[in-house]
């Protein structure tokens, strides 16, 4: 009897994003099964933003298609991919600083459901991030790693299928980032989701990452294990021989 390939839970078939003349994102092939941890690294201007920013629906596409579990995402904006089970995070967490912790939670589940009565929810999502304890603090007193902390609980609050997040360890120290990596993998084995994550610690992304896709002027130029991507010699020529280990705007 022959076997049946799984539908890959995050699908981008020849993805384009063009601005005038530029091709910021050009031909952008990737699919990524359940549970699978894929990173995105590449030089400034590589075209990292604007793909997460088109799967994300942020922007729009100039061609190609994006599907989440088969179904083409090209209609939804960028709530209704959230609803649908694709959560961002962001370089600079993005976070309502005047509300509490618990209130921001709150604020989440209702994108996702709008008569919720979200206290358990709220509690859950903060417990599973270790922020329980500050649930009635306020959002903009807490410091780099909680924030990192808070943006996840709420992206978790959507209930994703997928996880975008865009330089999870920006700002933070080694013990830090060590920290928010780990919590983000027990969270990404616990639920099995699919992630994919932007990050310029090159150390972050051969600890975690099982695949890595390598961007430059808006195509791929690399795609294979971390083994496979750090020993590729035009990867070290364009970007780890230069770029690894330093800060960079994607």
């Amino acid at each position: 009897m022959a076997m049946v390939a799984a539908v890959p839970v995050l699908e981008l078939r020849e993805v384009r994003r063009s601005f005038g003349g530029v091709k910021a994102v050009d031909g952008v092939t990737i699919s990524v099964p359940e549970g699978g941890v894929l990173a995105l690294i590449g030089p400034n201007g590589a075209g990292k933003s604007t793909l997460f920013a088109l799967m994300m629906g942020e922007m729009a596409l100039s061609s190609g298609e994006i599907r989440l579990d088969g179904r083409d995402m090209r209609r939804l904006s960028a709530r209704g991919r959230a609803r649908a089970g694709i959560g961002r995070t962001f370089q600079t967490p993005r976070l309502f600083a005047g509300l509490s912790v618990g209130e921001n939670i709150a604020v989440a589940i209702h994108v996702r459901v709008e008569d919720s009565t979200p206290t358990l929810e709220s509690q859950s999502a903060l417990s599973e991030v270790g922020l329980l304890d500050e649930r009635d603090v306020a959002a903009g007193s807490l410091s780099q790693g909680q924030r990192k902390r808070l943006e996840l609980a709420m992206v978790l609050a959507l209930r994703p299928r997928v996880l975008l997040l865009d330089e999870p360890t920006a700002g933070m120290g080694a013990a830090e980032r060590a920290a928010i990596m780990e919590l983000v993998m027990e969270v990404v084995r616990r639920r099995r989701l699919t992630m994919i994550f932007c990050e310029h610690d090159m150390e972050s992304v051969f600890a975690h990452a099982a695949r890595v896709v390598v961007m430059d002027r808006g195509t791929i130029v690399a795609d294979g294990t971390p083994a496979q991507v750090r020993a590729d010699p035009e990867v070290q020529r364009i970007y780890l021989g230069d770029q690894a280990g330093q800060g960079e705007s994607t």
